[in-house]
């Protein structure tokens, strides 16, 4: 088993063709290259037939009571998120969606605290909240973009949310899976845009998350760039 992963990676890296654009924040494009060639794989074989399925058949009431669901297990983790980022009336008012959800809410599948702004944090925004570099961009297998911090951070999210204190394994699989299934149905129209509109998806998806998790670190106010990071740009293009 221990040759298995290195004999994998190893041989995803030497499929994935595409040259490396040297990006400074993706110092492992061919490797993430490779990997993302074998998720859009498994997403055109597996995982997309089964979202379309489930998108079909699902009621709409369903979904949106699922989703209320997944949100407010969510927004115990988000709480916790807030905390730990010094953003007590923030915590407060996720504390709040929480347990009135979880209470009022028959365990959260209403939605009775809409009124209460939803936030999002994780564990790797709160990294960056206290000066953590995002480190190189990654391509996680199935799970899809991500950077070393954030994989960290998924990592801790993901031993501190409710779910993984589920004692049942197959139970806590269970819901595991439909969380995942109900995620990708909710990004099947997104992803025809980016079918349709990016020329190269691995680079459109890699500069937008980069961009998304950055504005999620700065709660939407990210630093300007200094003029000693276009001084390095032009430095990549000396000859």
């Amino acid at each position: 088993m221990k040759t298995v992963i290195p004999t994998l990676l190893l041989s995803i890296f030497l499929l994935s063709g595409c040259a490396a654009t040297h990006n400074p924040d993706d110092p492992l494009e061919t490797l993430n290259r490779g990997v993302y060639k074998f998720n859009e794989v498994a997403d055109k074989a597996v995982m997309k037939p089964v979202a379309k399925a489930y998108d079909f058949v699902m009621p709409r009431f369903g979904k949106i009571m699922f989703n209320n669901f997944i949100s407010n297990l969510d927004d115990f983790v988000v709480t916790l998120n807030d905390l730990l980022q010094l953003k007590f009336s923030q915590a407060a008012s996720d504390g709040s969606r929480f347990i009135i959800n979880s209470t009022f809410g028959l365990g959260g599948f209403i939605n009775v605290a809409s009124r209460l702004e939803k936030h999002h944090e994780d564990f790797g925004q709160t990294l960056g909240y206290w000066g953590i570099s995002s480190g190189p961009y990654l391509v996680l297998p199935i799970l899809g973009p991500s950077t070393l911090r954030d994989t960290t951070g998924l990592y801790i999210d993901t031993v501190t949310d409710l779910p993984s204190k589920i004692e049942d394994i197959p139970t806590r699989n269970k819901y595991y899976v439909g969380s995942f299934i109900h995620r990708r149905s909710n990004l099947l129209d997104s992803g025809e845009v980016l079918d349709a509109a990016a020329l190269d998806k691995y680079q459109m998806l890699r500069d937008s998350y980069l961009l998304h998790r950055k504005s999620l670190v700065y709660d939407g106010s990210p630093p300007r760039p200094s003029y000693d990071d276009f001084d390095d740009e032009e430095d990549d293009y000396d000859f």
